[in-house]
């Protein structure tokens, strides 16, 4: 009976799921999501309207004089000034390499081509790599925003496109200094950041894996899965009851799981998924975060949690073996987190829509 139970819930999960052929498809049997032109054209206006947008701008800096501390947010951050903040610059500008990629006869091509030859310039990327060599910001973004340039870089490494280029060669000294701070670092941390915000070390050291391997550098790779299985490669019984915070875009037990099973083999990756997760917490994961207000900026995170527990669910099942029970209710999950959200990301509130668009596409991909 509870089989039953759980294959019908799934069937209505998927059937409500074809509504929303709007954004995306999903394949027969619920494994694989795929976003629509229509829904790349509308996501794609997202970042359209802020990554040129000045204000309102939320400046994490931190000034040492009179002169620097009335720049204006252009004038410090060239390339990644719009958005409100930087990190949201950044993966709104990964967000429109990927959807040029995927779809390159949008309507919007065009336009999306002008504003990253306007901001992924040569003498754009120099400036905002020389201000994380001033001291005091060395620890600058650390590490969701230095995570979110990797992933932008891995997106123009395999494109054969003459403005990938430009930009994939404007944007590497930024990476490299990146990993430079990044190897330095990890010796360091003695402890996991696990909170459900920008800190989340799990998420960081997922994307910078994902960079290492896509671009062969063995020696960063090798430090990240040495970092992630000291952190985490111990850790057993997640205090899921704890989840969610009120402003958290990501699940700490989800991440962690999401970057163990990048780590681990998958028999390895299965027993460790045992003990990190028991049935009681990964059930109260797949429960949906009530989204009160999204016109405030912190609950509005909550969106947020429900694209990125759905990639990090995607990514989960397909480490688990064919047969295990929990690949269904994580598919599931993912695909009602998915729904959740989806609809209301162009909710005409700025709090949500600087940043949203990039976490549902990349939610649509699987975590991919």
């Amino acid at each position: 009976m509870k089989k039953l139970f759980m294959l019908l819930a799934l069937f209505a999960v998927v059937r409500s799921s074809a509504q929303q052929t709007k954004f995306y498809t999903i394949n027969s049997d619920s494994t694989q999501f795929s976003l629509t032109k229509e829904g790349a054209s509308q996501l794609a206006m997202l970042p359209m309207k802020c990554i040129l947008q000045q204000y309102p701008n939320k400046i994490n800096h931190t000034a040492v004089s009179d002169s620097d501390q009335v720049l204006t947010p252009i004038q410090q951050h060239p390339s990644f000034y719009g958005c409100f903040d930087w990190h949201s610059s950044v993966h709104g500008h990964w967000m429109l390499v990927r959807l040029l990629k995927q779809f390159p006869d949008l309507n919007e091509q065009a336009a999306m081509r002008k504003v990253l030859n306007t901001t992924l310039t040569a003498k754009n990327i120099q400036i905002e790599t020389e201000y994380f060599k001033a001291p005091l910001s060395r620890s600058f973004e650390r590490t969701y925003g230095w995570a979110w340039v990797l992933k932008l870089q891995q997106e123009l490494l395999n494109w054969s496109d003459p403005d990938a280029g430009q930009w994939r060669s404007a944007l590497q000294p930024l990476c490299d200094t990146i990993i430079k701070l990044w190897e330095a670092y990890l010796p360091k941390q003695t402890y996991a950041n696990r909170s459900g915000m920008h800190g989340n070390t799990a998420f960081g050291l997922s994307f910078a894996l994902d960079y290492a391997r896509a671009t062969k550098n063995y020696a960063f790779e090798k430090k990240i899965i040495l970092a992630a299985t000291q952190l985490f490669g111990k850790d057993k019984d997640a205090p899921t009851v704890w989840e969610p915070d009120g402003a958290d875009f990501f699940s700490p037990s989800l991440m962690e799981a999401d970057l163990m099973r990048k780590v681990l083999d998958r028999k390895g990756f299965t027993d460790w998924f045992g003990k990190w997760l028991d049935s009681r917490s990964l059930l109260h994961l797949t429960r949906l975060p009530q989204v009160s207000d999204r016109t405030d900026l912190q609950i509005v995170h909550l969106d947020g949690l429900c694209f990125s527990r759905s990639w990090c669910m995607s990514g989960i099942a397909q480490q688990l073996p064919k047969k295990d029970r929990r690949r269904k209710i994580l598919i599931s999950s993912a695909v009602k987190h998915l729904n959740q959200s989806l609809t209301t990301v162009a909710s005409g509130h700025y709090g949500g829509e600087h940043w949203l668009a990039s976490f549902a596409v990349y939610a649509i991909s699987g975590g991919k």
